[in-house]
């Protein structure tokens, strides 16, 4: 692909201005594909601040990067103006180091975590590794706190974690995760299944009725957010909140990560949603309003109109 000079000229900029710039699906506080994620996963753990650019915004700049650096996918990764790799070069160079070096920051901790097999869950676990064919237990554990086992051949940079007679190997990002975690085996109405109870991950969504939700806002000690499309918000105003939109979605994403946020919606159900991407972004005091604004215009005030 040719480079329109211009395009060429406002990418040079981009990176001239920014000394850390990422290309990426959607943008560092709401990424749109799972490459994009990860990349952005590992950057938001390790800086405080870079530019993430939504290519899927921007027609232009994604095809118009692959061409400046003869790179053929997205994520990409650009430090000083020089092109660093996709999704697996970043993943790479965090797990070994590289990437804290290059940004000046200390090595990561390489110490193994504890952690705590239940003899049900070594038991099953067992059972599959005898059917591996040699390869070995992962564990992935997601800067959302998702975790995710899978069998694969060791590479030999891994952090390994034993408990019960059970090797379980990780990446650095893991294994800060994962520190304190207990395995266990669980039966549920959906079947059988290794769970992880992990305290280092945010809290779980809270529930608040519209009573207790106005006392808050009367101590003025919580965030309120509207999740509701625009014609719903115009019907039915609620003046205290603000509004979750794709304008607003990366200063809301950048409040501290201790300030308690209440999601707001009809009637309390597509609002819980939103709830745990911001418990999935670190945000440790999340609440979900109960019946929504339905409620409050009940039960609080009346002059709100219903819909």
């Amino acid at each position: 692909m040719n480079l329109d000079p211009a395009l060429r000229s406002r990418i040079a900029a981009l990176l001239t201005q920014n000394r850390i710039v990422l290309f990426m699906k959607g943008t560092r506080h709401a990424p749109r594909c799972g490459f994009s994620a990860g990349t952005a996963g590992i950057l938001n753990g390790l800086l405080e601040d870079y530019l993430s650019i939504d290519v899927l915004a921007d027609p232009e700049i994604r095809e118009g990067i692959k061409a400046y650096g003869n790179w053929p996918t997205i994520p990409q990764l650009y430090v000083d103006g020089e092109l660093i790799g996709g999704a697996d070069i970043v993943a790479g160079m965090a797990n070994s180091g590289e990437l804290h070096a290059l940004f000046g920051l200390p090595r990561p901790d390489r110490t193994p975590p504890t952690i705590t097999i239940t003899d049900a869950a070594a038991e099953a676990m067992r059972a599959g590794l005898a059917d591996s064919g040699g390869a070995a237990l992962h564990l992935s554990i997601d800067a959302r706190f998702q975790a995710q086992f899978f069998l694969r051949e060791a590479e030999g940079h891994e952090i390994r974690a034993t408990a019960n007679g059970i090797d379980i190997l990780m990446d650095v990002a893991t294994a800060q995760r994962a520190r304190g975690i207990v395995i266990d085996w669980v039966d549920t109405v959906q079947g059988s299944g290794l769970s992880i109870s992990n305290p280092n991950a945010p809290p779980a969504v809270q529930s608040l009725d519209v009573h207790g939700l106005k006392a808050r806002l009367d101590r003025g000690d919580i965030t309120v957010i509207d999740v509701r499309p625009a014609p719903d918000r115009a019907l039915a105003p609620f003046a205290a909140a603000q509004v979750l939109d794709e304008d607003t979605v990366a200063r809301l994403s950048a409040l501290p990560k201790d300030q308690p946020l209440a999601f707001l919606c009809h009637h309390g159900n597509s609002s819980r949603s939103a709830a745990e991407h911001f418990r999935g972004l670190g945000f440790r005091q999340v609440f979900n309003v109960d019946g929504g604004i339905d409620a409050w215009s009940r039960q609080i005030d009346t002059s709100i109109p219903r819909y």
